[in-house]
């Protein structure tokens, strides 16, 4: 099975190709499960005040592209999830709002997500979902010292561009919102100064499928990969297809 990362954007668009791919693999796992009722996802939510309204709200989009059975998972900033929920699921959905307070309400976690993952069952990150999967994470930041290296909006209220432990699926860093929120320079700045080592920065409408067959994007952008090369900077695009 795949994980399968998206760089934001909400509604879908491209009638949720973004979406599809995911929901394939955890149908095709329920199935053979014989569960009739559509695959168990666990959709992954913390947030303060909205996350029932925002679960309701996925798990009728997401229905809307074939039969499924949401398991609510859900916390505040700062309070960590109930890992038990997690248990007998054919998908697992972590979904977006300020990547540090995901990081910190997950960590509890890492272990578990790493072994469900392993076991075969498909993992979906939106954006702060995405962002959070790598060994260290970039969950952060618009300045490298003094120097700004992205717009503030982009910051995750955070100052310094900030690498932190992840939960372990990929060893790349992940930057999300790419083209839309300014920060493939983020990434860009973050490999010159040697905070990280190159990484990926995923545009929103936009998913790289990272499994057995390789690497593959689906979605109406790019996936922005950077790398040293040489004592300079080098970046290429990875498109649909």
């Amino acid at each position: 099975m795949s994980i399968h990362l998206a760089g934001g954007g909400w509604p879908f668009d491209d009638d949720g190709a973004v979406f599809r791919p995911f929901l394939d693999e955890a149908t095709e796992r329920a199935t053979a499960a014989g569960r009739l009722d559509g695959p168990r996802l666990a959709i992954v939510l913390v947030r303060d005040g909205d996350g029932p309204e925002k679960f309701v709200e996925l798990s009728t989009v997401f229905g809307t592209l074939g039969k499924i059975d949401p398991i609510a998972v859900l916390a505040p900033e700062g309070a960590p999830i109930d890992d038990a929920l997690l248990d007998d699921i054919d998908g697992l959905v972590v979904w977006g709002g300020l990547v540090p307070a995901y990081r910190e309400s997950l960590k509890g976690s890492f272990a578990t997500i790493r072994a469900i993952v392993e076991s075969g069952v498909p993992y979906f990150g939106m954006s702060a979902g995405a962002a959070v999967v790598s060994d260290g994470a970039l969950i952060g930041g618009w300045k490298i010292g003094e120097v700004q290296v992205c717009p503030v909006e982009a910051s995750q209220e955070i100052e310094q561009v900030t690498i932190a432990e992840g939960i372990g699926l990929i060893d790349t860093a992940i930057d999300v919102h790419a083209a839309q929120w300014g920060t493939v320079a983020r990434l860009i700045a973050a490999t010159e100064a040697a905070v990280v080592d190159g990484g990926l920065a995923i545009d929103e409408h936009t998913a790289l499928i990272v499994g057995d067959g390789g690497l593959r994007v689906v979605g109406s952008g790019s996936v922005w990969t950077v790398a040293r090369d040489s004592g300079s900077v080098r970046v290429s695009t990875i498109g649909v297809g």
